[in-house]
Formats: C-alpha cells, structure tokens, sequence
C-alpha cells in the first residue's frame, strides 16, 4: 500500500482497523503526500463515513501541537438484519458498529418457504425503521441468517435439509424487493445471505473474542451446525459446506433416520429435533428445540438427562473437530446449550481429544444470545461495503 496505490478505501481500511488513526499516521504507513492525504480524507467527510475525534495527548516535553484522532463515523447509516429458525425469527435495525437500535422477534416458519417468509421480512423492516426513527434512505444493505448452507457468491441456499423450497431461490432479490416495498429502501440495497451457525461464531468471536485466532461455534437446535472463524474471517469451505458438522455419521444412531434421507447422522439422534422426538416418545409432548429448552429451563429431568446424553454424543465429534482445527474458543450456543448440554459435551471431548488440543482451549457458551445471529449479519453487511475496493466504488458512485 504505497504511493498512489493507497486510494480513499484504502485509508478508511485503515482508520476502521485502527492502524493508522492520524493524517500524520496515515502518511507514515501509505507513503502519500500529505495534500494526498488530506485530498483522499476529505472525500470520506463528504461522504459522512468518517469524523474528527479528540486530539491525542503531546508529550509536553517534546512539544509540537497534537495530532487529531480519526473515527469512522457509525452513525451516518444503518444496517437492516434477521435471522431465521425453523419456527421463529428475528429482525432488527442495527448501527454499523452493531448497536441494536430496535428488534422485533416472532414465530415464523421457515418451512412456509421463501415468499411468505421474506414477505414478513419486509414488513418487519419497515415497522422497525419507524420505531428506530431512521429514514429508509439511511439503510447501506441487509443482511440475513438462514439455517442452512449458503453459496455466498449467489446467496441462494444448497440443498438445505431443513429449509423446504428454498433451495436455488434467489433470497437476495426477492428480499430487496420486500424492504422496498414495506420499508421503502432502495430496490437495489445489497442483501448478504450466510449460514446462521457462521454468522453467530462471525458475531460472537469479533464481539467477545477479538484476538482467537481460531474459533469454533456449535449450534445446536433443531439441526446441529458449526461456524469457523480464522483469523476474523469466515470459513466457508469450497462452496459454503464448511461446518455441517449434524451430518457426521455416529455410531449410536445407525437406526435414525435423518431428514436429510440418510442414517445415522449426528442430528438424528443429538439435536433438539431429536430429543423433542425421543421426549415425546417418553409421554413429554415437545415439538421441537425450542419446546426441549422450555423444559431444560423448568428442569425437567428427562429433558436434562437427555440433553446430557446428547451433549456427550456432540463431544465425541468435537473431539475430532478440535484435533483438527486446533482453536483457542470453542462455543456452544442454539437451544440446548445449558448446563446439562455442556457438561456432556466437556466429559467426552476431554476424554477422546489429546491433551495437547485441549491444553489451551476455552469451552464456553454464547455471550450475545439471541441477538448474535444479527450482530454477525450486521457485521459482514459493514465489512463487505466498507472493504477498501467496494469503498471507493461506493464513493464514485456518490459522486465524492
């Protein structure tokens, strides 16, 4: 990044990273000019993407007057985002630092299928902008968490198990039309579509655990998914399969069949669907993950042992998981990730990883809950529009 190389995306990179955060620091680390700084800077104050903060401290000794301290400014747009279950979702209007400035969260089926759902999106959007007293124009893009596995070049969902007739479906269009028809943003706004086990480790590891450099999420609901995060970027695999960690066959459910069409898949038998199933069998009516963390919350017994059960089945794997990833977090977050749940987890990955995997690993459960699905949503929307090459289209097209 040097000479004429750095441009306005570049230097706003750098603000928002917290490398360079003076004109005088910014000169030191691009190499430019300072009239090109300064020439480059000012197009991000017109744009409204950056503001002056308070001046840093000057050693008195050595006098010299004190430089001021540049801010990415979070406050001049804001961020549209939902995440979806199998039977609810949630939506929110999020500052592009991810302050949630107003939520709403309601039973929606994702087995209603793409239109209806994205449908609901959309009013949702429109009523939350109202309610966080944000114009529409103010919105810079959505994004969205769904509970399968996502092709981010397309943003359409592959084969997803749990996800009937979204397959192919083009979510990132038809999402835009439902916020401008009900919320009245741009027809055009960008919509990011990812895996919501990936969205929440992305949410989890940049709000809670900045400095792991390898960082593994388990969600464990309906379905059983992971999230990878290495060095503060999403791993996706090849094509968006990384992670699908509920299709892993086990020997204990080589009879159960999974809604994937095949046996012995790690969520036939360890997943909230799973016991939900294995509950009701047992005279406990329960229909799905969700009702199964109802009755963990009342300590239900037949819950809580089967949620230990279930916990000491998803260790087994994870053992393998972090023998192979080696990461310094290990969360797991989703519907049974309480106390019974957890401590199953821990007796079986501390007896079948080798110590050295486990030596310096921190077993934990989620930190932001519900909402972290939509911080990591929020997130990816601002570092993909905010990246240094998308930066300085968005500025030309600004005409700045």
């Amino acid at each position: 990044m040097a000479g004429n190389q750095a441009n306005a995306g570049d230097l706003l990179h750098l603000v928002r990273s917290g490398r360079a955060t003076t004109r005088g620091a910014l000169q030191e680390v691009t190499g430019l000019s300072r009239a090109t700084v300064g020439h480059r800077l000012d197009r991000l104050f017109r744009a409204g993407w950056l503001r002056e903060g308070a001046a840093e401290t000057v050693n008195s000794r050595l006098g010299g007057r004190p430089s001021i301290h540049l801010e990415f400014d979070d406050t001049h747009a804001v961020v549209l985002a939902a995440a979806l279950d199998t039977r609810h979702a949630r939506a929110a209007v999020l500052t592009l630092s991810g302050e949630v400035l107003a939520e709403y969260t309601d039973p929606l089926t994702v087995e209603d299928g793409p239109e209806r759902v994205l449908s609901q999106l959309g009013v949702w959007f429109g009523d939350l902008l109202k309610e966080a007293g944000r114009a529409a124009d103010a919105v810079c893009g959505i994004g969205l968490a769904v509970p399968g596995p996502v092709d981010t070049d397309s943003g359409r969902v592959i084969q997803p198990p749990i996800m009937p007739g979204w397959d192919g479906y083009d979510i990132r269009g038809r999402l835009a039309r439902s916020a401008a028809e009900h919320a009245a943003t741009a027809p055009d706004l960008p919509v990011l579509v990812d895996n919501d086990a990936n969205l929440m480790a992305y949410g989890e590891q940049r709000a809670g655990h900045p400095d792991c450099r390898a960082f593994v999420l388990v969600k464990v609901s309906t379905g059983i998914g992971a999230g990878v995060v290495v060095d503060g970027a999403i791993f996706r695999g090849i094509d968006g399969g990384a992670g699908d960690i509920g299709h892993i066959r086990v020997p204990q459910g080589a009879d159960a069949l999974c809604r994937c069409g095949s046996y012995g898949c790690l969520a036939a038998v360890a997943s909230g669907r799973a016991l939900a199933r294995r509950l009701t069998e047992a005279g406990v009516p329960a229909a799905s993950g969700w009702d199964v963390r109802e009755l963990l919350a009342a300590g239900h017994p037949e819950a809580v042992r089967l949620a230990r059960e279930a916990g000491r089945g998803v260790g087994e794997v994870l053992a393998t998981v972090v023998t192979l990833l080696n990461p310094g977090v290990l969360m797991i977050a989703g519907d049974l990730a309480g106390t019974p749940f957890l401590t199953g987890v821990r007796e079986l990955l501390y007896q079948r990883a080798l110590p050295r995997s486990t030596a310096h690993l921190d077993v934990v459960t989620a930190r932001l809950g519900e909402r972290s699905a939509l911080i990591g949503a929020g997130a990816l929307v601002v570092e993909e529009l905010y990246a240094p090459e998308r930066a300085e289209r968005r500025l030309a097209a600004l005409g700045v």
